[in-house]
């Protein structure tokens, strides 16, 4: 089966090729910053065609690429459900349930993206057997059934603070596009975002939008970020403290990469409408699982770098970042809506001798959390 290694993909081009675990066709999407405990698989399912039930004792949440079809799980205890899907939607297996993924279309394929903390399973056990032929059941991971008919519950964490948290519990979103969100400025203004707690599990995925002629602050965090692109085009740059250079990663719908550790990246929305993305980690806000997920979870994912946190303020940014995303809108016929917060007019006129040089990053004064 074919194993693709970069930076990032284009998952909708990637070829696949017989995998015979799911009597499907797939192919491995690594990437450079897909770190020690996570990684991203590809699964084709041809025309009327279903995958084999399969099973493991890894987490897995699926993001559906293209195509219309269905899953059905096998609950613990006996019974099952079944809940059909299309392109952009969202679904969690819990963990170690029997599951099956149909194609309902008679002429199109279909494909899904699968984020997993596979590596972590199969390098703490080594035993193939064990991860895939493991009849122990988890009945708690399971949820309420409605869950799998899109209900869910909400729960809100440190409100009325530029670290509020909204989280919304379930094991599947139909749409991603139209799924509410919710204000998240301390990434910037008219940013959106929705955090999610599927299957009950210890990994993490989260939606965030950005309004049109805008875009979010930088920040930085451990590896293994999976970043899916679902709505609207744009680009992120991405950079070490220390780089004279910007790595710069365009995307649409079907691109995804994940950031490095430690290094910065910051998205922007440089199409005519707002643009949406999935994120996938490891570390839920319910079971945080690492230290680093843990202050995350606490809201220091948006505390300034000269605060001890993770976060370049606007202020505080290069301006080569907004140089270049005044540059990227004059390609695409879209208006600037930062004026509020630049001078752009400014920044536009600026030597070339102030566009050289390291990148500007504040200096941390307290703990890299």
């Amino acid at each position: 089966m074919p194993v693709h290694y970069d930076f990032g993909h284009d998952l909708l081009t990637l070829e696949t090729a017989p995998w015979d675990r799911y009597d499907a066709r797939g192919c491995f999407a690594h990437t450079h910053g897909m770190g020690d405990f996570m990684t991203n698989y590809v699964i084709e399912v041809l025309p009327a065609k279903k995958t084999r039930p399969v099973k493991h004792l890894y987490e897995a949440f699926f993001y559906v690429l293209a195509g219309y079809g269905s899953t059905t799980v096998w609950l613990p205890g006996g019974g099952s459900r079944t809940f059909e899907w299309g392109p952009k939607a969202l679904f969690a297996i819990p963990l170690n349930c029997t599951y099956q993924i149909m194609n309902t279309s008679g002429s199109e394929p279909v494909r899904l993206s699968c984020t997993s903390d596979a590596p972590l399973t199969l390098n703490l056990y080594h035993n193939v057997d064990f991860v895939f032929g493991n009849d122990f059941e988890f009945p708690e991971r399971v949820g309420d059934v409605a869950y799998f008919g899109g209900e869910g519950a909400l729960s809100v964490y440190n409100k009325d603070s530029v670290k509020v948290q909204n989280v919304w519990e379930t094991n599947f979103v139909h749409d991603l596009t139209s799924f509410r969100l919710y204000e998240f400025e301390g990434r910037g203004k008219g940013s959106l975002n929705v955090n999610f707690l599927l299957a009950e599990g210890t990994m993490h995925a989260h939606v965030s939008q950005m309004p049109v002629g805008r875009y979010k602050k930088a920040h930085r965090h451990a590896a293994g970020t999976h970043v899916h692109a679902v709505d609207g085009e744009g680009h992120s740059l991405l950079w070490y403290e220390g780089d004279a250079e910007f790595k710069e990663f365009p995307w649409r719908h079907g691109f995804m990469y994940t950031p490095p550790f430690w290094m910065f990246h910051q998205h922007f929305n440089t199409g005519p409408r707002p643009a949406r993305y999935v994120a996938c980690s490891l570390g839920s806000r319910r079971y945080p699982f690492l230290a680093m997920r843990r202050k995350s979870a606490e809201g220091s994912g948006a505390v300034s770098v000269s605060q001890g946190g993770r976060q370049i303020e606007y202020e505080d940014q290069d301006p080569r970042v907004h140089r270049k995303f005044l540059e990227a809108l004059d390609r695409s016929g879209v208006r600037s809506q930062m004026g509020d917060v630049f001078d752009e007019d400014a920044i536009r006129s600026l030597p070339p001798e102030a566009l050289t040089g390291v990148i500007r990053t504040p200096v941390s004064t307290g703990p890299a959390v």
